[in-house]
């Protein structure tokens, strides 16, 4: 912009820092609602942006991918913000799944195909009470092939849908804080989840139906809580994308995170947490 002169809300839009939360509904991609969010933003600051310039102009990011299929917390990094992202990635995060007796499915979800079906008339509220014990603590999963891990730098589940074999990942170690049945009127069960960075729900629902010999799939996933963000008070829906609720929301936020030492000087983050995705 040769000496172009920024209005108001575009020097406002570009002064937001820090991270805030927002509401992802089922159906998009995190990535989708991110671009739809910097769409409006830039739209009202009234920013032309001339194809891939748009980036940029506009830092933002999100701190951990949540499955189209699933709905909630989508924690959001603008301006410096998106360098504290990293951190979010291995914070703990809280969910409430929903999953289905009896069905075995490819993708793990409801959007998959049916690969299996058993009966599950046999279990009880109480089998399914002990099993959850086997999976709270420090535990190995294996992730699910359709998932957005990647080999040689491509999505496991573009390979997958190509109809590329693809190994499954080893198993890796995970925690799961807190695991809890809320529900239970079969097939359906409710679950709520709290657990660490790099954990798939919908392979815990899946491993949940083989530790009871039969199989489940999952209906519906909602994540509730990421760090210190909750779905009740502090995630923004999409008629509050505006520029000044960001930045209100942003004070109020940026309050509830544990004062950070100088970060400039812990730039020696683990490699090994880049890849950390969770549903």
């Amino acid at each position: 912009a040769g000496g172009a002169v920024l209005g108001n809300s575009a020097n406002k839009l570009l002064s937001l820092s820090g991270l805030f939360a927002v509401y992802k509904p089922k159906g998009p991609t995190s990535a989708g609602v991110l671009n739809l969010l910097r769409e409006r933003l830039l739209a009202e600051a009234g920013v032309q942006t001339n194809g891939n310039k748009r980036n940029q102009v506009l830092k933002i990011g999100h701190g951990g991918t949540l499955d189209s299929a699933a709905a909630g917390v989508l924690v959001v990094g603008i301006g410096k913000g998106t360098k504290m992202l990293r951190t979010m990635l291995a914070g703990s995060k809280k969910y409430t799944a929903i999953g289905l007796l009896g069905k075995a499915t490819d993708t793990l979800d409801a959007t998959g195909k049916v690969t299996e079906e058993k009966p599950y008339d046999q279990i009880t509220k109480g089998d399914l009470e002990n099993v959850l014990q086997k999976f709270t603590g420090d535990i190995m999963q294996v992730p699910p092939l359709y998932s957005a891990l990647k080999k040689d730098g491509e999505r496991l589940s573009t390979l997958v849908k190509r109809g590329e074999a693809v190994e499954a990942k080893p198993a890796r170690p995970v925690r799961v804080y807190s695991l809890s049945l809320r529900q239970f009127q079969p097939p359906l069960f409710t679950l709520d989840v709290e657990c660490g960075g790099g954990f798939y729900v919908r392979s815990l629902v899946s491993d949940i139906g083989k530790e009871l010999s039969t199989c489940a799939t999952m209906q519906e996933l909602t994540r509730t809580k990421h760090g210190p963000f909750t779905l009740e008070e502090h995630t923004l829906y999409e008629d509050k994308w505006t520029i000044d609720e960001i930045a209100r929301s942003l004070e109020h936020c940026m309050s509830l995170l544990p004062g950070e030492p100088s970060r400039k000087k812990l730039k020696t983050g683990h490699p090994s947490e880049t890849a950390v995705s969770c549903e």
